[in-house]
């Protein structure tokens, strides 16, 4: 995958060792997704109150035992919103362990007394997490990057069902149709759709079969030029700089850095700065210019056509 899942971290809690606290962290290779849920259908539903309580005494002593009821009353609804987005190529045991981070974050930041249940606060984080996890990894170039976008992904195949459309290729009308159900604008689900239905694909995946020695990597077409016409370019522009090296040593000190600073310079200077530098009118620095570059090109072109014969590489 694109990026590596986090895992729920129990950093974020007081060193507790408690069953409850351990199952958080996710399934590892020791659990197995199986076990793991059975683990985690043992831990009590908390009522409205005890919710309250335990987040309570969190906030306001750091209560171990309560953040631990709290976290593991909650770990099922955890597995519960995972399944919710199974469809999305992610492992259920990495959605977990995303979620689960979810819900860690949600005990830190949680205010019981701002009126809310922590489950329903909790969903929130979990959902939050769950979604970066697979937009992250949905695909190479990034994905959902705005709200719109976002709502989108999530719910485009939703959508599709509710509305009776079975097409992977949209129409006009059904993309509006679409946009209007989601409340987003049409090119955000044309864009989304086209997204969704193609993923990547690997360079070293077999053409045909697995059984094929081939993949597409090595079917691309090579758009390189060749080695000898690499060479040739090489040898090209080597010669040409010597020769334009040779011949600007032959122009006089004046006419040679004029010359450079008006051709061979980036930016160039302008006639009004060279003017300026040497005394002279700006009419009498073009006229330098002009006369050094033909000096310089016709000394060019008279050595590359004597050297025509004898194979040598022609300068334009």
């Amino acid at each position: 995958m694109k990026k590596q899942i986090k895992t729920a971290s129990t950093n974020t809690l007081p060193a507790v060792y408690a069953p409850s606290i351990m199952a958080a962290r996710g399934i590892s290779d020791e659990t197995g997704l199986e076990q793991y849920i059975k683990m985690v259908q043992k831990f009590p539903i908390l009522s409205a109150e005890q919710e309250y309580d335990y987040a309570t005494a969190w906030k306001n002593s750091q209560d171990k035992p309560a953040a631990e009821k709290l976290v593991s009353s909650h770990l099922r609804m955890v597995v519960g919103v995972a399944y919710d987005f199974k469809n999305y190529g992610i492992p259920i045991a990495d959605l977990i362990a995303s979620g689960n981070l979810g819900l860690m974050q949600a005990l830190q930041k949680f205010d019981p007394e701002k009126g809310f249940r922590f489950s329903t606060y909790a969903m929130f984080w979990i959902r939050a997490e769950i979604y970066e996890t697979i937009l992250s990894n949905w695909s190479m170039a990034k994905i959902g990057t705005s709200a719109n976008q976002k709502r989108v992904f999530f719910n485009l195949s939703r959508a599709k069902r509710a509305l009776g459309i079975m097409d992977n290729n949209l129409s006009a009308d059904q993309t509006r149709a679409l946009a209007e159900y989601l409340d987003v604008p049409e090119t955000d689900v044309s864009r989304m759709s086209t997204r969704m239905s193609a993923r990547d694909l690997s360079l070293n995946a077999p053409v045909r079969d697995a059984s094929d020695s081939s993949d597409v990597l090595s079917n691309m077409a090579d758009s390189a030029d060749g080695i000898e016409e690499t060479i040739e370019a090489m040898e090209f522009r080597r010669n040409a700089r010597e020769l334009l090296a040779k011949h600007m040593a032959d122009l006089s000190e004046r006419d040679r850095e004029i010359l450079r600073a008006r051709r061979l310079s980036d930016p160039a200077l302008t006639l009004e700065q060279l003017s300026e530098k040497y005394g002279i009118s700006r009419e009498r620095v073009r006229q330098i210019e002009e006369r050094a570059y033909a000096k310089l090109r016709n000394a060019i072109l008279a050595e590359t056509a004597a050297a025509k014969p004898r194979g040598g590489t022609a300068v334009e």
